[in-house]
């Protein structure tokens, strides 16, 4: 009796320690750690894969970028700001700042898109599970676009090169 009590205690012990919301956290986290060291990364191109992202969401003058490791906290530094045409007019800043974690981009600035006449914010960016789309937040609004849209590198423009090819298809 004594030990049918004492397996039943130890059975419901093991049950709460792995359900304990600290272990279970700690999982989660080291299943999406990037398997290659983040140390031997020259290209923050090269890195978004590793976080299941599209390479081509960041244009390609970048001059350099850094990431914390322990927060996900990264800036990225590019030779100037930049003009990307993709299903919208996307405006990068000079520095880009966010938090990067697997799947996704918060707590973004430095990145804009033109909606209708006005320039809104991008604030967030991440890959939809399940599909092949990136879905991007602007303030409260999301919108999701196909990924191959970010496969490749996009190279940047200044405005009024955007602005005569827009015109030209006019």
């Amino acid at each position: 009796m004594a030990s049918t009590s004492l397996l039943s205690v130890s059975l419901s012990l093991l049950f709460l320690i792995f359900l304990s919301k600290p272990h279970f956290t700690l999982s989660l986290t080291n299943l999406h750690r990037p398997s290659q060291p983040l140390n031997s990364i020259t290209d923050v191109h090269d890195l978004l894969p590793l976080y299941g992202l599209p390479k081509g969401i960041l244009p390609g003058n970048v001059k350099s970028f850094t990431l914390a490791n322990d927060t996900g906290a990264f800036s990225v530094e590019l030779t100037s700001t930049c003009y990307v045409q993709f299903d919208q007019l996307v405006y990068y800043d000079k520095k880009i700042k966010g938090k990067l974690s697997y799947g996704a981009v918060s707590e973004v600035s430095g990145i804009q898109a033109k909606k209708l006449f006005l320039w809104l914010p991008v604030t967030g960016m991440e890959k939809v599970k399940g599909s092949d789309m990136v879905r991007f937040y602007v303030g409260a609004l999301s919108e999701d676009l196909p990924s191959q849209q970010f496969q490749d590198i996009p190279v940047c423009k200044s405005k009024t090169c955007s602005l005569r090819t827009n015109l030209a298809s006019i």
